[in-house]
């Protein structure tokens, strides 16, 4: 293996790794879905639904126009393939990663690693906490809703005392989510009662052991990464990682290698592939593992992204929330997407390429933009011309086979 390798390399190997560089599936089915997140190793969830729930986009960019109920069924159904879980944030994994996460459950049963304020409420109302859980050994599966009590102003932080409590829980590994329902509420219940018997007898790792184990998963995932990158896929402390990285080096697990431009070390997986070239061609969403470590997508893409959903509206540069374009091996453009339920549209409220676009930037995004209206039932494309590419996509529309309608810009607000 080389020991010193180009940036476009780089690009090459973690594509490969992460599933982006392969030919879409003509049918996905659920051996592909569980072969994706086995790939990648969760699903981030995440509460806004501007576009779609997140966790259901990585899976799309990688698979296409796949049915979203198979990801229901397999993370929410009758019978789980995933189970949810802090991993690098809330996340949807595979049942087998559960040993792996214990260490985790294990310090914040403790009160440690978890909220201030969660950490306070336990100690202070630690009654309370064991009566929920009391309730639901006796009664099964119970939703904060469920549970009598003041309701919470909703948000992180206006959580409820029952949703606190419940939530403590989850983190201590008490209980798990049984299912969603609604609004998209967990229902919780006793781990028992939800994993797979062979997962709840599989012993505890150590927890250096866990910290391996989880860090190959994310090298497989990433396929070259630096120490800080490795660490953040699963959310690990400096203590917590680096002596094993240096342990899978010398295991022969992770090849240190120096990619041209870059201040870190990197380290690229055993097995991963080197790909003389990639066809890629996938909108990416915010949380999806490609690119939600934002130093190492600026690194591999000289791409510079940032989620501006909090920033106020009129100092963002890109949108609410935006949406990199990947088409061979770089990130061409970016859009800003909303879907309007009530009219069946994939609206793109503004659109913005990088210096290096090339000519079919605006055919092949348009293409993947009607895709995604298909993927989330919805029947029209509408094109607000905003942004320094927006006009150019708009105007490709004429080719499109979809309902393609352009929108203006509306006008400024006049200053008083």
């Amino acid at each position: 293996m080389r020991e010193r390798i180009s940036v476009a390399t780089a690009r090459r190997i973690a594509l490969a790794a992460t599933g982006l560089a392969e030919a879409r599936p003509a049918i996905a089915d659920r051996a592909q879905l569980r072969r994706t997140v086995a790939r990648l190793g969760l699903l981030q969830i995440d509460s806004v639904t501007v576009l779609t729930r997140a966790h259901y986009l990585p899976l799309f960019s990688r698979l296409g126009d796949y049915p979203r109920a198979l990801l229901d069924d397999a993370a929410w159904g009758a019978k789980p393939s995933l189970f949810e879980y802090w991993a690098h944030e809330a996340s949807l994994l595979p049942p087998t990663t559960q040993p792996l996460l214990r260490w985790r459950m294990q310090q914040a049963d403790r009160l440690e690693g978890i909220y201030g304020e969660l950490r306070r409420f336990v100690t202070e109302r630690r009654a309370h906490v064991d009566a929920v859980l009391a309730r639901i050994r006796s009664d099964g599966g119970l939703a904060a809703s469920d549970l009598d009590g003041p309701r919470g102003a909703g948000g992180w932080w206006g959580w409820s005392e029952n949703k606190r409590a419940l939530e403590w829980l989850f983190w201590a590994g008490h209980v798990t989510t049984a299912t969603r329902r609604g609004g998209f509420e967990r229902v919780y219940d006793l781990p028992e009662r939800v994993l797979p018997r062979a997962v709840l007898d599989t012993p505890t790792p150590e927890p250096a052991d866990a910290h391996r184990a989880l860090l190959q998963i994310a090298a497989r995932a990433l396929g070259i990464a630096t120490l800080g990158d490795l660490r953040d896929y699963f959310r690990l402390s400096p203590g917590e990682a680096t002596d094993r990285v240096a342990e899978l080096v010398e295991m022969g697990e992770l090849v240190p290698v120096t990619v041209e431009g870059w201040k870190q070390q990197a380290y690229v997986h055993s097995a991963a592939r080197w790909p003389r070239r990639v066809e890629a061609c996938a909108l990416l969403c915010p949380f999806d593992p490609a690119v939600w470590e934002r130093t190492r997508t600026e690194r591999l893409y000289e791409f510079r992204y940032r989620l501006e959903i909090y920033t106020p509206a009129h100092k963002r540069q890109h949108g609410y929330y935006v949406l990199p374009f990947l088409l061979g091996d770089r990130m061409v453009a970016r859009v800003d997407l909303k879907t309007m339920r009530t009219t069946s549209t994939l609206h793109v409220l503004a659109a913005h390429a990088e210096p290096h676009a090339s000519p079919e930037t605006a055919e092949r995004l348009l293409a993947e933009l009607q895709t995604m209206a298909r993927w989330l039932g919805l029947e029209h494309v509408a094109i607000t011309p905003a942004g320094d590419f927006g006009p150019t996509l708009a105007a490709a529309h004429g080719n499109a086979a979809t309902d393609i309608e352009i929108v203006p810009e509306p006008a400024p607000a006049e200053n008083g």
